[in-house]
């Protein structure tokens, strides 16, 4: 059995559990997700979970700024978890804890949207971009936690997420939850209002719903896609195109030793074959564009 983690007040306790669970030399995981997928021994998809746990509660901390209970991260990530060890593939070559961590966090993320609502942020891949670093960006730049942004703040954050200025605006109106009037003007000496720079953009609930299934598929399928490449593709992949601070060709030229066009060559050819593989599964499930 998994601990059970029910209220922030024996989160204690749980920590104390999981740190008896043993972590997992290399060759004991493959044995252990080869024993899984090829005979569903359920002992060996236990150990491969509780071996991982601390990698959840861990992933977890880091989303604790979004008012929500970390005890109910946990256990959202820990279901993340279970489902990384279900999909896990050992003969691709990397392990698991580095396939896992996609799925823990995008359980999280997606309980974090489920319980901020539709309504509040949306369900866009850009609202969720926006909304889980609007506050680092914010801190990066000096903008106070509350209240409006100034136009500068505004534009530096836009640029910096590729996301309308508007979409900013209203993102950062509903996680501060602020009150200011829209009519309020931009700064003291302008005649514009902040009312100028929104749209009625709301959707209803079935337009919400489309985009959130919409979604739902577009990151099934570049997770399952990300399984056709070999371990270096990936990783490169990730870091170059996936990341939210990207590598340069330098550094992951210094990571794996050699040259930088030969990292370019290795993306180039990465992102074709992780475009096809995309292509050919929306293809499958009747997708009719993916972008």
């Amino acid at each position: 059995m998994i601990p059970s983690i029910s209220n922030e007040g024996n989160l204690a306790s749980y920590m104390e559990q999981i740190k008896k669970f043993p972590l997992l030399e290399a060759k004991e995981e493959y044995m252990l997700a080869k024993a899984w997928k090829n005979q569903g021994d359920v002992k060996a998809a236990h150990k491969l979970v509780t071996s991982h746990l601390r990698l959840v509660a861990k992933i977890a901390s880091g989303y604790r700024g979004y008012g929500l209970p970390l005890s109910d991260l946990i256990s959202e990530g820990n279901i993340g978890m279970m489902h990384a060890v279900k999909r896990f593939e050992p003969e691709k070559g990397f392990r698991l804890a580095t396939y896992a961590m996609w799925w823990i966090k995008a359980s999280i993320q997606e309980y974090i949207l489920r319980s901020w609502s539709l309504v509040k942020i949306g369900t866009t891949a850009a609202q969720k971009k926006l909304f889980f670093n609007l506050k680092k960006i914010k801190s990066k730049i000096s903008a106070i936690e509350d209240g409006d942004l100034t136009p500068d703040q505004v534009d530096k954050i836009a640029t910096e997420l590729s996301v309308p200025h508007k979409e900013v605006i209203s993102m950062n109106r509903r996680i501060s939850g602020s009150d200011y009037s829209l009519n309020s003007p931009v700064t003291d000496d302008s005649s514009g209002e902040w009312q100028d720079w929104l749209e009625d953009d709301t959707q209803n609930q079935e337009a919400s719903f489309a985009d959130t299934e919409e979604y739902l598929i577009k990151k099934n399928i570049l997770s399952d896609s990300l399984e056709y490449l070999n371990e270096r593709e990936r990783d490169i992949i990730s870091e170059r195109q996936l990341s939210e601070n990207p590598l340069t060709l330098e550094e992951l030229s210094n990571r794996y030793g050699v040259s930088r066009e030969r990292i370019r060559q290795i993306e180039a050819k990465a992102f074709e074959k992780l475009q096809t593989k995309m292509t050919e599964k929306a293809k499958d499930i009747n997708l009719l564009q993916y972008n």
